[in-house]
């Protein structure tokens, strides 16, 4: 391919691509397709010859669209929000187009400072003092399992430098909420802290950890003998929204000496709004936070912003250095290859500030404010009606509920509101995830799509109630 060849096809790309999204509302929001489906549409061998690219972009709709869960989609409630804007379409373009590989300054220095800018403009708009640096992530998870192996290093004072978790030491304990995502748990094991080793504290009503247990569970370590070495505080849980309080997690963490990590993936975005900002009240005596633009904020898959009190002791962690790697810029300049686990990196940064120099700050916030709303609007129809439950507090954008009928033991509720979210489902005008949550089978409505409105929130209600009468 040539780049006359490129502009033509990459034209043709640019016009599907804006015509998708105009009619993304017309599709059904989740995919029909059957195991195996999209595969079978595919040869079972490369093509010898190449030039096929007309083909490739014709195949599009007809073999790859059919398998497509739409998460830009108006009635997308499942999951979390994943929105990917247009300004961020044409970062990924540019960056995609440069090639640039970011493992240090030297390779590409744009791609280091462009990055330090953003995150630290990203810091601003969030609340955070200067105290905190920043390095881009590819997704929470990773971010997450890097803060517990810098827990895990401050905790064994560098262990790994010499026998490890060999050393015969008293182990490290991590403690989480059992609200906390599952990476919380992923990180904690492929740390090497082991599962004997990882608490994971009943949470209260409002599904927030128990501080009162938290604290008897630390002291009873310390009695055994065990280290307390790490403590993730949620701030909008994965189920439910819920909040930790991060002030109170941080008094202990100070006088037991642990690490505090603030995993608020979906909820950092909140902290746009300076209203939000309570939530996660103590969070400047965290050592380490994580948070996702790709998710509700609006910038394409995958990034996420990973914030630290003390840069060097991750680079001490994380580094390796080689020589080979090592150029006369060291010392003068970050190499963000030593700020993660992976060695090459993407330019990520271009799509971030395409995305800011789009909508602003003051943009990001009439729309997120839009999502508060309508979150709250359907909390309120919920509560207004005696067949309904919600069975979490609203204080962002997720909605947790479930169809009540009289004389269903817990069992046939859960089947009969299993049975709602098929129809839902199944029927492509709206997608919503179904959930446990303590035991109760529940609908969980998560509101955040950039194109959902008020409509597409009473459509989906409206959906719901007519579902529970057919079932």
């Amino acid at each position: 391919m040539d780049a006359q060849e490129f502009r033509r096809l990459g034209y043709q790309l640019v016009d599907w691509i804006a015509e998708y999204r105009e009619g993304l509302e017309r599709l059904p929001v989740m995919s029909p397709a059957k195991p195996g489906e999209v595969r079978a549409a595919f040869p079972d061998h490369p093509p010898l010859h190449g030039g096929r690219m007309d083909q490739a972009l014709a195949a599009l709709d007809r073999d790859v669209m059919p398998g497509i869960t739409h998460w830009n989609h108006p009635s997308f409630f499942a999951y979390f929000p994943s929105n990917t804007s247009y300004a961020s379409i044409l970062g990924d373009l540019a960056a995609s187009g440069i090639g640039a590989q970011g493992m240090s300054w030297q390779t590409s220095p744009a791609a280091t400072e462009v990055e330090e800018v953003v995150m630290d403009w990203l810091r601003q708009m969030v609340g955070l003092s200067p105290a905190f640096t920043g390095v881009i992530h590819d997704t929470a998870s990773t971010a997450t399992f890097t803060a517990l192996l810098c827990a895990r290093e401050k905790g064994s004072d560098y262990a790994q430098n010499e026998e490890g978790l060999q050393s015969g030491e008293a182990p490290l304990v991590v403690y989480a909420s059992d609200q906390g995502h599952s990476s919380i748990e992923k990180a904690a094991l492929l740390a090497g802290f082991g599962r004997s080793f990882l608490r994971l504290i009943p949470t209260d009503d409002n599904h927030a950890i128990r501080l009162d247990l938290l604290q008897e569970a630390i002291e009873k370590d310390l009695e055994i003998g065990l280290r307390p070495c790490a403590l993730v505080a949620c701030v909008g849980t994965t189920g439910t929204t819920s909040i930790d309080s991060v002030a109170a997690m941080a008094d202990l963490a100070e006088q037991h000496g642990m690490w505090l990590h603030v995993d608020a993936a979906m909820a950092g975005t909140a902290m746009v709004l300076p209203e939000c900002r309570g939530m996660w009240a103590g969070v400047e005596r965290a050592d380490s936070l994580v948070f996702n633009p790709h998710k509700w904020m609006g910038v394409g898959f995958d990034l996420s912003a990973y914030y630290v009190r003390d840069p060097q002791h991750l680079i001490r962690v994380m580094s390796t250095n080689p020589s080979y790697l090592r150029t006369a810029q060291d010392g003068q300049v970050s190499n963000f290859r030593d700020w993660h686990i992976q060695l090459g990196r993407r330019f990520r940064a271009l799509k971030l500030w395409f995305y800011l120099m789009d909508v602003g700050v003051e943009g990001l916030q009439t729309r997120l404010r839009r999502d508060l709303e309508n979150a709250q609007w359907l909390m309120q129809q919920v509560d207004a009606v005696a067949d309904w439950e919600r069975l979490a507090p609203v204080p962002l954008q997720t909605v947790c509920i479930r169809h009540l009928r009289p004389g269903l033991d817990e069992a046939a509720l859960a089947a009969h509101n299993l049975e709602i979210a098929r129809r839902i489902n199944e029927g492509g005008k709206a997608y919503l995830t179904p959930s446990l949550l303590k035991g109760k089978q529940m609908l969980r409505v998560s509101i955040g799509a950039e194109a959902t409105e008020r409509r597409h929130v009473e459509a989906l209600w409206a959906a719901l109630k007519q579902a529970s009468e057919a079932v």
